[in-house]
């Protein structure tokens, strides 16, 4: 006689293999058959058990019987070796084997099955899998489980080797991995090797994995886009390399890879003394071709938006972004050196290594992969000196000097090229125009602007440069004019509606931005822009604060106003100006308060871990 069971009964959970029993009054039959019983009807108790380790202990005691060759029923035979198993187990987990034990196959069957193509190690330790659910995957192992596991269609054996496979990505493995999913198919392990690849090729180049590439697979490296380089320079030496490492295999080879060098992008002293004297090349019609070409990009620069092409334009690798740099600048009893620098997804400030002199009123601009820092005043001199940095190495280095000291320049970079304008010179307003050549490291003069301006901006919109405001020793200026290279001529534009000296000015969007500034009574917060299809002046939203020698710039169709001077101290606070709203807001603010502040865009890759790994150098 079955006696009744308390429904109060008390589980303990810290066992899970424990059984766990529950009771109830109710009927045994479903719920939806349950109904009302009669009143003659005995309603019997019941109990529910569950034993939360009956799978794990039932495929143990499954496994011990495999292990000792127990109600097996097949035999796997490969490379000489004999594996027992049971059908219904392998079949559970392996779609390959679940065909070859269901569907009409001769291994239905069969006892014994021969497998072929199939690395019987690999196989050993997916067996094991197939029962215990647990595999470990080594370097030693994972280039025969990947295809193994891949055959008999184990999809999360195979994702865990592609994964451990992607943990161990370096410039000395990623060729050879790339290779390796390529031929088992596996697409984003591929991808993301390929990707590793380009963003390490300066390491990866100097591995016997890149000199022992197919030709093809050289070429398909050498003309992405997306390769990460510092220079040109290190394509042309991966190349000569590559060729060099089977001369006579690879010689015919060299005008193509070549083809795909960007020469005209190299500085002067590297195609004269690496490239025009290198026998490859001069002994090969289509590489003089290709020498030519790039001496008649650096020595006619005016020209340079005429020659375009692929090997004229800057590669941009993957996950390159922009970043706002803010440089030197003055505060209260101080000229600053100190630079730091803004990423507008994180909404935060980084300091970065300050500059080799002391800057305030300096000209800054980004062009290539640097940032140029020119002229400015240290507090006791106008200077003529400049310097440029590197994000790479995080290291300012210095550059040819201006022919001409100045400081309130206007700064802006096009093709390729550094424009300065105007500014004062210690004794006098400037209306000269100089321009900084990157690949030759030559200053060449440039038509002098119609109007003598000292605290001017430059920015460039529709191909020409515009110079806007300023002051010529005694007003202060709304007018504005525009520089055509192509031309060598300066041509008047509207003048703004209110004058404006040490104002912010951007291209955004198709039109030209003048914020803020000084109109000779006061600091401005007030702002205006340039409509180039109207030709004419139009108000947008004023800022938050009155600014002048402040910096304005553009990123990603937005505008920051950083730094600067409200007519009383100098600032730190930064603002945000979205075009589509017309709407000013606050962002972080700077670390340090800056007046008469340089600024520009910069875009880098991975700024972040570059600086920390320099810092830490």
């Amino acid at each position: 006689m079955f006696l009744p069971v308390k429904s109060n009964l008390s589980t303990d959970n810290t066992a899970n293999s424990e059984d766990v029993t529950t009771t109830s009054n109710n009927s045994t039959q479903t719920p939806s058959d349950l109904s009302p019983p009669g009143p003659n009807e005995e309603v019997l108790p019941q109990a529910h058990h569950q034993n939360p380790g009956h799978c794990v202990a039932s495929f143990a005691a499954i496994n011990q019987m495999r292990t000792n060759a127990q109600l097996c029923d097949v035999t796997l035979e490969v490379g000489g070796e004999t594996l027992h198993a049971h059908k219904v187990v392998l079949a559970s987990v392996s779609p390959y084997f679940y065909a070859m034990f269901n569907d009409d196959m001769l291994e239905r069957t069969q006892g014994i099955v021969r497998l072929h193509d199939i690395d019987v190690t690999a196989l050993k330790h997916l067996i094991d899998y197939i029962y215990t659910g647990e595999i470990t995957i080594t370097e030693q192992n994972v280039q025969v489980l990947l295809p193994a596991s891949s055959l008999l269609q184990m999809h999360s054996v195979r994702e865990a080797c592609c994964k451990f496979l992607l943990r161990q990505l370096h410039p000395s493995n990623c060729l050879g991995i790339r290779s390796f999913a390529d031929a088992h198919s596996c697409k984003e392990l591929h991808t993301r090797s390929h990707k590793y690849a380009l963003q390490n090729f300066q390491q990866v180049v100097g591995t016997e994995e890149f000199l022992l590439l197919p030709f093809e697979e050289v070429k398909d490296l050498i003309s992405n886009n997306l390769l990460n380089i510092s220079s040109e320079e290190k394509v042309f030496h991966a190349v000569l390399n590559w060729v060099k490492h089977d001369l006579d295999e690879r010689q015919n080879h060299i005008a193509e890879l070549m083809s795909h060098v960007r020469l005209p992008l190299v500085s002067r002293d590297f195609l004269m003394t690496c490239v025009e004297t290198e026998p490859l090349i001069r002994e090969d019609s289509q590489c003089k071709e290709l020498l030519l070409e790039a001496m008649k990009y650096h020595l006619l620069p005016e020209q340079r938006s005429l020659m375009g092409s692929q090997r004229t334009h800057e590669r941009r690798p993957d996950g390159m972004k922009p970043y706002v740099f803010a440089v030197g600048g003055g505060s209260l009893f101080a000229i600053h050196n100190e630079c730091e620098v803004y990423n507008p997804r994180t909404n935060a400030w980084s300091t970065i290594a300050p500059m080799l002199w002391r800057r305030s009123r300096s000209g800054v601009t980004a062009l290539h992969k640097s940032l140029y820092v020119v002229g400015g005043y240290d507090g006791v001199n106008d200077l003529a000196t400049a310097e440029c940095y590197s994000p790479l190495t995080n290291k300012w280095t210095y550059i040819t000097p201006m022919g001409t000291k100045r400081s309130c320049l206007g700064i802006c970079s096009f093709d390729g090229l550094l424009y300065v304008c105007g500014g004062y010179d210690g004794a006098s307003c400037l209306s000269s125009t100089e321009r900084y050549d990157p690949l030759t490291s030559i200053w060449s003069s440039c038509p002098a602007m119609n109007t003598r301006r000292r605290y001017c901006r430059l920015a460039v919109l529709d191909n020409c440069i515009y110079s806007l405001g300023g002051f010529d020793s005694t007003n202060y200026q709304s007018s504005v004019e525009r520089f055509d290279p192509r031309v060598g001529r300066w041509y008047p534009v509207p003048s703004m509606t209110a004058r404006r000296s040490s104002c912010g000015v951007a291209s955004a969007d198709g039109y030209l931005y003048c914020i803020g500034g000084n109109d000779g009574t006061m600091c401005m917060s007030s702002g205006e822009r340039f409509n180039l299809r109207r030709n004419c002046w139009e108000p947008v939203a004023a800022m938050h604060s009155r600014r002048s020698t402040h910096e304005v710039v553009e990123v990603d169709g937005a505008l920051y106003a950083l730094g600067g001077n409200d007519g009383s101290s100098s600032l730190n606070s930064v603002e945000r100006y979205d075009i589509r709203l017309n709407k000013w807001t606050i962002v972080n603010s700077m670390v340090a308060r800056r007046s008469s502040v340089g600024a520009a865009v910069l875009d880098c890759f991975h700024l972040e871990r570059g600086l920390v790994q320099t810092t830490n150098l």
